[in-house]
């Protein structure tokens, strides 16, 4: 009786221990829930790339912002040369403010 009951306890064990359910094949390790969804998912066809939307540039705006970029670029050699001898012309900061905003409002406009 005693040898029944220890063989159908190191059965149980062994029943127990190699559940196909936990267990990779035959491996011993568990893997985890994630895997084998990530696996299914893993071989899924990729969407092609959205393409980039046009957008529509106003040429008049742009010419008019391309003229005020010139305008003031032209005026900024002078103001430099006061600058150098000392004087510092009081709207000079206000003038490369408006060019780097002007500039970079351009370069969003005509760039993709």
């Amino acid at each position: 009786m005693r040898k029944r009951f220890g063989f159908l306890a190191v059965l149980a064990i062994f029943l127990v221990c190699a559940s196909p359910n936990d267990y990779g094949q035959g491996g011993g390790r568990p893997i985890p829930p994630g895997v084998r969804d990530a696996d299914k998912q893993g071989n899924a066809p990729i969407d092609a790339p959205a393409r980039p939307i046009q957008k529509s540039i106003d040429a008049a705006a742009v010419k008019h912002e391309a003229d005020e970029l010139a305008r003031l670029s032209a005026a900024i050699p002078s103001q430099v040369d006061q600058v150098a001898q000392g004087q510092l012309p009081k709207d000079l900061a206000d003038q490369l403010k408006r060019i780097e905003k002007l500039a970079k409002h351009l370069r969003s406009e005509v760039t993709p």
